[in-house]
């Protein structure tokens, strides 16, 4: 019999709340949504700024959840096990730091202004050889879903690995108090959210908040390529961090010493604090590599085997939407898809653009970019949209679709060999490029995530899959009024 996630005997304590009277009274696993729980989930109504969860504790019990975490202001006409808080948030939050407080696991924490998911994804490959490792779902980086990730880890964990993220300064500081980790990565800083800082370098003191939670002794990984290191460090040491730099650069305690792409992978080679170790990652990409030197790093000073970490990488799959690959097989040849379509700022762009670039020969003849604008930037946004246009060019891509009005920026940027097609949202460009792309074409796919450049990725997929036989002649597009 395995051991319960938590008992309401637990969940009292650390709520300060009487525990409702239950025929079994345990939990196994904690929720925040009806429509995934599961059954003997504890259900926690949050209120949000659209949907208020007290609406759907009806339906969280009818779904088989064991109790409900709910507002005294809210309570419902129910007769299932509620605890009465005053505020579910900060319940959520208290489960959270009782979470923290029974383990014994060693507490990793990522940031960054690109590859939290990427990098938290490969940690929880490289550590279960080791040991039970707990990670966050998805991207559940902010104020809700920090907590709910901490509330989920069972107490005999050994790792856990939590993403943390912010739009604006001083969220991270409260969540890494939460999770106190005693590893801190922070992957790289660049403008993304700029919208909301007066430099770049107000958004590295911003991810610098994550070494506020650091445990005594605590380690702090830092990307020694970026323009920012000095800067992180520095923070870093104010909290009497042991700092490790990982990267490409000479100094670096974990470096990269080769890289060779092949397609769907690549082979690098590495000294990890002293070790050298050579593996198969099981996708392309110079950044990926990088920070897996980072996960590897904490993952050593974690205490796991640095080898069996670096064989589990083989196993890596690419997050859904952060370039994960899908090929397509037609009369005239291979279609390799490239789905980027979570988010994008003008870091993750680029490396886009360079996987893209580097798909070159063989079953691929023509190298195309389907671009959706690139969000938060604030008032340099026209030329951060704009100076992709070198990036094109000095990675040969063969043809490039623009949807969405700051797109407009590069469009104009553009020579008329490698215009595809325009548009002012993504709906309208999807017939274009669907009767564009034939056998041998590469195409990737990206935007952020409210540019909804999803919706043309699945417009390409569902054609390549159900009725792509022959090229035909691009649809005519008003392009950009």
């Amino acid at each position: 019999m395995h051991e319960p996630l938590w008992t309401f005997e637990e969940i009292s304590a650390a709520l300060g709340v009487p525990a409702p009277a239950a025929k079994n009274p345990i939990a196994n696993g904690v929720s925040i949504d009806s429509r995934t729980l599961k059954e003997d989930d504890l259900f926690v109504a949050i209120k949000g700024e659209r949907i208020d969860g007290h609406q759907f504790i009806e339906a969280a019990f009818e779904k088989g959840a064991a109790a409900a975490i709910a507002s005294k202001e809210h309570i419902p006409q129910s007769s299932h096990p509620l605890f009465q808080v005053s505020d579910t948030l900060e319940a959520l939050n208290a489960l959270a730091a009782a979470s923290r407080k029974r383990t014994n696991a060693r507490v990793i924490a990522v940031t960054g202004s690109v590859g939290k998911t990427g990098t938290k994804e490969m940690l929880r490959l490289m550590l279960s050889g080791s040991g039970l490792t707990h990670a966050s779902e998805k991207s559940y980086n902010n104020l809700w879903g920090v907590p709910l990730s901490l509330a989920r880890m069972p107490r005999s964990s050994e790792f856990g690995v939590f993403e943390i993220g912010m739009n604006h300064a001083g969220e991270i500081a409260p969540l890494t108090q939460l999770v106190r980790p005693h590893v801190a990565i922070i992957t790289w800083v660049a403008p993304v959210h700029i919208a909301f800082f007066d430099s770049v370098e107000s958004i590295a003191d911003a991810k610098a908040e994550i070494f506020e939670g650091l445990e005594q002794g605590g380690i702090a990984i830092l990307p020694a390529d970026n323009d920012h290191y000095k800067r992180l460090a520095g923070w870093a040491r104010k909290k009497d961090a042991t700092v490790i730099a990982f990267g490409e650069h000479q100094t670096a305690n974990a470096r990269l010493l080769s890289l060779t792409n092949f397609g769907t992978g690549s082979e690098v080679s590495a000294e990890i604090l002293g070790s050298r170790v050579s593996f198969v990652l099981n996708a392309p990409g110079r950044h990926l590599a990088l920070n897996v030197l980072a996960g590897l790093a904490a993952a050593k000073v974690s205490g796991a085997d640095i080898e069996d970490t670096a064989a589990a990488l083989a196993g890596f799959a690419v997050p859904e939407g952060r370039g994960r690959r899908q090929k397509f097989e037609t009369p005239e040849g291979t279609v390799l898809l490239i789905d980027e379509t979570y988010n994008a700022n003008p870091a993750s762009m680029r490396a886009a653009l360079e996987i893209l670039g580097e798909t070159t020969g063989g079953e691929h003849r023509r190298r195309i970019a389907v671009l959706g604008d690139m969000l938060e930037l604030g008032n340099g946004a026209p030329l951060f949209h704009a100076e992709l246009a070198s990036v094109i060019d000095s990675n040969s891509i063969d043809l490039v679709f623009c949807a969405g009005p700051l797109m407009r920026h590069l469009w104009d940027q553009l020579p008329a060999a490698k215009r595809g097609g325009a548009a002012a949202t993504p709906e309208e460009l999807e017939s274009s490029l669907v009767n564009t792309v034939r056998g041998g074409d590469a195409v990737m796919i990206k935007g952020s995530l409210g540019s909804r450049m999803g919706l043309v990725a699945a417009a390409l997929r569902n054609s390549l899959e159900t009725s792509l036989t022959t090229a035909a002649a691009p649809m005519p597009l008003k392009g950009f009024a």
